[in-house]
């Protein structure tokens, strides 16, 4: 039975935080007095300022004299703030100071007056159930007619459900007095300090509203699929040593190897993730980075080609290594980039979708390299060149910093820039970019172009990593671990939703995926069973996540 007693009313609760706060207030006011003509007027100089830099009403004379007067104001302004900052922060740690040791007096019975809320709430429900189910038994013990019964079976059902919202009504005012009560200390130290909170303070904060506004259901939803890829790495982690003679999966070395693999993928998935978020895709990442690489390893090439390129032999024997170096990211980058450009191209003006385009591109590319370089594969690049671009530093491989620094980049034009604000709107809704004025081809063209960049630095990555070994065929169905990666990280098929740290993720651990299936000796056929059941399981709950918020 829930303690009564304990429930709060509004005019008790009141009593209880009423000595906190007329002693917070009395501090206040002392603080505020001490502000009045140092950081409050600090502030509103600063605001007059800003807005006489916009101000088209006052020749260029005038506002230059009033900004004199300002700065002099100001400059006294700061001298009183100057004047008294030990003052106010003297204060302040007084009341700070109190908060801490008073306010468990008032939100320590507001808590437990909200469990015993919830408590009675859930009693209630029970006792509403079981007077519900008599009564329909009764009634349903005096009727006769089918139709009547039926009726009054839908009532019952209604007034079930009207009970259930009735108690989650009451649950729900319980945590949101509780969660006001929090928030009343984080008001008062948002008065003392001009809402400069502290460490912990912002911890607290963080962990109350995360607390508050928790959902099982929503988090299962956004969460779940990671949950069970981590259990069941952690499975493959357990039975390694086991079925493998003592040999560990998650050793340093191995998280190592597994960074290493992710790097240039990431540049994949990185650049598909921008044309998801345009509610598109991209077919040929696989035929890109196989272009890319063969690229690359004719150009880097340990001596004088083998293999030719429509009847002819490449000799870039006599260019030193840096030259070959950049060359050969410059011509990976170019090509990847003129492909995926003619792909958004047709896509913006043709209204083609790029399921489309990208298999056209996918199709002539890997057409055009098998054609003209027979299918064959060049060997390897100069020992030397890979020492100079991903050196490793001990155990550490470098290549890691390349994927950094792409990252990096890649969440500022997303985040920070206005093509990557567009971005965000098209994929959302193009229509409605279009109207407020946003160019929706240039924005999709730009996309498939940074798109294109990006296969192409990772082309040129992997076949550092690989020593070269380029070929026509190198990179087939990396597509689908990319695009899988992006689904997997939250970047949502319906447009206009996603995030880099997702990205990131799922590259992660699709890649970590890969890796412990193949020390344990998995088949790399079954490989893709494992794949093809995460890709339909992270749609599906993309799905349903779209389908909940529409």
């Amino acid at each position: 039975m829930a303690n009564t007693n304990k429930i709060l009313t509004a005019e008790e609760e009141a009593a209880l935080v009423k000595p906190i706060d007329d002693h917070v207030a009395k501090i206040q006011a002392q603080i505020d007095e001490l502000r009045k003509d140092g950081t409050a007027k600090v502030t509103a100089i600063q605001g007059e300022l800003d807005s006489l830099k916009k101000d088209r009403v006052y020749t260029k004379s005038e506002k230059e004299e009033r900004r004199k007067k300002l700065q002099g104001e100001l400059t006294k302004a700061k001298e009183v703030e100057a004047k008294n900052k030990d003052k106010v922060a003297a204060l302040i740690k007084d009341a700070r100071s109190y908060i801490d040791q008073h306010f468990n007096t008032y939100y320590g019975p507001v808590s437990e007056s909200a469990a015993e809320e919830k408590k009675k709430a859930n009693e209630d429900y029970a006792k509403a159930l079981t007077r519900l189910e008599e009564e329909h038994k009764a009634n349903l013990a005096k009727l006769t007619d089918a139709q009547e019964i039926k009726d009054e079976k839908y009532v019952y059902k209604n007034r079930r459900f009207d009970a259930k919202l009735d108690r989650d009504k009451a649950i729900q005012a319980a945590k949101d007095r509780k969660h006001e009560a929090f928030m009343h200390k984080t008001h008062l130290i948002d008065l003392l300090t001009l809402s400069h909170f502290n460490l912990n303070e912002k911890f607290l904060q963080k962990r109350e509203n995360y607390v508050y506004t928790f959902d099982t259901k929503q988090f299962l939803l956004r969460n779940g699929l990671y949950i069970a890829i981590i259990i069941i790495f952690i499975a493959l982690c357990i039975i390694t040593p086991v079925i493998k003679g003592g040999t560990q999966l998650l050793t340093l070395n191995n998280v190592l190897n597994i960074l290493q693999q992710a790097s240039p993928r990431m540049f994949l998935a990185l650049g598909v993730a921008g044309l998801i978020l345009l509610a598109g895709t991209d077919l040929s990442i696989g035929r890109m980075v196989g272009m890319g690489i063969t690229a690359c390893t004719i150009i880097m090439h340990q001596g004088i080609n083998t293999g030719m390129v429509f009847g002819h032999v490449f000799d870039f024997t006599t260019l030193p290594a840096i030259a070959k170096i950049i060359l050969a990211l410059v011509v990976s980058v170019l090509l990847c980039t003129v492909f995926t450009t003619i792909a958004g191209f047709f896509t913006a003006r043709f209204k083609i979708h790029p399921f489309i385009s990208t298999m056209s591109n996918m199709l002539i590319i890997f057409g055009l390299i098998t054609y003209a370089t027979k299918g064959v594969s060049f060997g390897a690049i100069e020992s030397d060149i890979p020492k100079m671009v991903i050196p490793r530093l001990g155990s550490f491989p470098t290549i890691i910093l390349w994927a950094v620094a792409a990252i990096a980049i890649v969440w500022f034009i997303w985040n920070k820039t206005t093509f990557g604000k567009n971005l965000y709107a098209v994929g959302g809704n193009p229509e409605a970019a279009s109207v407020s004025g946003i160019s929706v081809m240039k924005v999709t063209v730009g996309a498939f172009i940074l798109a294109g960049i990006l296969y192409g630095f990772g082309a040129w990555l992997e076949c550092m990593r690989m020593t070269g070994s380029g070929s026509a065929a190198y990179g087939q169905g990396w597509e689908t671990d990319a695009i899988a990666a992006c689904v997997v990280g939250g970047v949502s098929f319906t447009g206009g939703i996603g995030k880099i740290s997702g990205v990131v993720v799922g590259v992660l651990i699709f890649t970590a995926l890969t890796y412990a299936l193949t020390v344990l000796g998995i088949d790399t056929n079954l490989q893709f069973v494992f794949t093809g059941i995460i890709i339909i399981v992270a749609v599906i709950l993309d799905s349903l996540k779209y389908v909940q918020k529409k």
